[in-house]
C-alpha cells in the first residue's frame, strides 16, 4: 500500500487497505511520486510511510505502532532479512 490510500477520492486503496489481512500488506512510498496526504504534490521520501501506515491503521481500527511492527514483520520474511 502507498500513499494513495490518503487521498480522499481514492476509492480502490481505501477497499484493498479495508479487505487484506495485515498479515498480507506492504507499505511503499511510490518514491518520488504519490506523497500522502498532507505532504501531496511533494517529493515523497520513505520518512513519509507513518502517515500512510496511520491511515491504513486508521482503516483497520487498529494501532499504527502495531500496524507498522506487522508490515516491516511482513517485509522481512519476503525478502529473508532478519533484523
Amino acid at each position: 500500500m502507498g500513499g494513495a490510500v490518503t487521498f480522499k477520492n481514492a476509492k480502490k486503496p481505501l477497499e484493498t487497505a479495508q479487505s487484506v489481512p495485515i498479515e498480507r500488506l506492504l507499505i511503499e512510498t511510490d518514491c518520488p511520486y504519490m506523497s500522502p496526504v498532507p505532504f501531496r504534490g511533494q517529493r515523497c521520501t520513505s520518512a513519509l510511510i507513518p502517515y500512510t501506515a496511520a491511515k491504513i491503521a486508521e482503516i483497520k481500527g487498529v494501532d499504527t505502532q502495531h500496524l507498522l511492527n506487522v508490515t516491516a514483520d511482513n517485509t522481512a520474511e519476503l525478502f529473508g532479512i532478519k533484523y
